[in-house]
């Protein structure tokens, strides 16, 4: 089969680390969440067909031609927005196979896979998709099943039990045949539960499969946090590739890449995961659940705490980056603080696309697009965004998002006077 992998939208919830690119490339555990979608179908296709759009070089630069020896092919989405009219771009490619699809944006186990597939050639099926039971569905859209098969895929019920759909499908050719009669949907796109629906009411057998496993949906800035969590708490190995000089304590699991220095006075707890050429320390303290990217700085007096750091990005000096998130060739000036804590222990509320959501976790940092720069002394409160190609000045009180390409300022009134 090929696996065809959904990788055109822009990623908007994600701002501001998708400012300048799709966010299937930002990197997770110092790897792009894309990849980790391809590892998990690599055992069950032949060839990946990636669907792209927005920002799409930038996409096809990080993958290349091939993925553990098979051809990867990227094609134009359509026309048009929604995950059906996304699988519609790949009709010509996958000609008369059967075929897998997958977000990707969403993390899964290969153990979904597996299942998927079975369950698909053992009930002989047209399709079918993998779902999770949640105790509430208010999120997602209700999978109504029976005798093995899906029934129907309703609206969102509200605070209810029930199966949701994860974001992976296998189908036969001529599911492209009700794509075309997919109507488009309130929120304006074609959707593939649509076309879902068509085809069980024509008769068509769509099977499911039940996943109990790890699974993330990412959408939100946190969900990277949370998926950085999960992959350094269950996959991570230790080792140590680069160098680390005498008095440096590394706890495992740690793993530290070629030509990276961990130098005296570093205290590193696992797990954390450090990538090639970076210089770590002296005298800095590594927390549980960090990752930090190629060619960083993490320097003396510095503290990181289940964060992500980003490649070629620095915090050299007397910084605290707690539950944060620290996009590519950024700069932080000494003494900038990320807080993480409201006073009242409540849930962190962030901006996602003009209004207010709650993240569900009473820590969460900074979120810092690519190529800001801060000076000495900043406070960021917690869940606050900088846009990408910002320079917040010294001493200033980040309490409000910063748009892209700003520069941020503190005026200062200044009395001289003789003694």
């Amino acid at each position: 089969m090929k696996g065809v992998i959904l990788a055109a939208g822009k990623g908007e919830r994600l701002r501001p680390l998708t400012d300048d690119r799709p966010k299937v490339v930002l990197k997770v555990a110092n790897r792009p969440i894309i990849e980790y979608v391809l590892q998990n179908l690599d055992p069950f296709v032949d060839e990946f067909v990636v669907i792209v759009r927005y920002q799409k070089e930038k996409l096809i630069k990080v993958l290349g031609d091939e993925f553990n020896g098979k051809p990867i092919t990227y094609i134009e989405q359509l026309p048009g927005e929604g995950t059906a009219k996304a699988i519609e771009s790949a009709e010509e490619h996958v000609g008369n196979e059967e075929f897998i699809v997958a977000n990707g944006d969403i993390y899964l186990e290969e153990e979904g896979v597996r299942e998927l597939v079975s369950v698909f050639r053992r009930e002989k099926a047209d399709a079918a998709l993998l779902v999770k039971h949640f105790d509430d569905l208010s999120h997602f859209g209700k999978i109504e099943v029976e005798d093995g098969l899906v029934k129907k895929v309703a609206e969102k019920p509200g605070k209810v039990p029930g199966y949701a759909n994860l974001g992976l499908y296998i189908f036969k050719p001529d599911v492209f045949d009700f794509i075309k009669s997919t109507p488009l949907s309130e929120r304006g796109e074609y959707e593939i539960t649509d076309t879902i629906n068509l085809m069980i009411n024509a008769g068509k057998r769509v099977a499911y499969a039940t996943y109990s496993g790890y699974w993330n949906d990412i959408g939100r800035p946190w969900n990277l946090l949370e998926l950085n969590e999960y992959l350094l708490k269950t996959k991570l190995k230790h080792e140590v590739r680069g160098t680390v000089e005498e008095g440096a304590v590394l706890i495992p699991p740690v793993e530290v890449g070629e030509g990276t220095v961990i130098r005296s006075g570093a205290y590193i707890i696992g797990p954390v995961k450090i990538g090639r050429n970076s210089r770590i320390g002296p005298n800095c303290f590594i927390r549980p659940y960090t990752s930090i990217g190629d060619n960083c700085h993490i320097g003396n007096a510095v503290e990181v705490k289940n964060s992500i750091i980003m490649d070629n990005s620095n915090a050299p000096h007397l910084n605290y980056v707690g539950d944060s998130i620290i996009g590519e060739n950024c700069n932080l000036g000494a003494g900038t603080i990320t807080a993480n804590l409201r006073h009242d222990r409540a849930n962190i509320k962030v901006e996602i696309k003009g209004k207010l959501e709650d993240s569900g976790r009473h820590k969460l940092g900074a979120i810092i697009g690519h190529n800001v720069k801060t000076g000495i002394n900043v406070t960021i409160y917690p869940g606050r965004k900088i846009g990408s190609g910002s320079l917040i000045g010294p001493g200033v009180i980040v309490d409000k998002n910063v748009p892209p390409g700003t520069l941020v300022v503190v005026k200062q009134e200044k009395v001289v006077r003789e003694l």
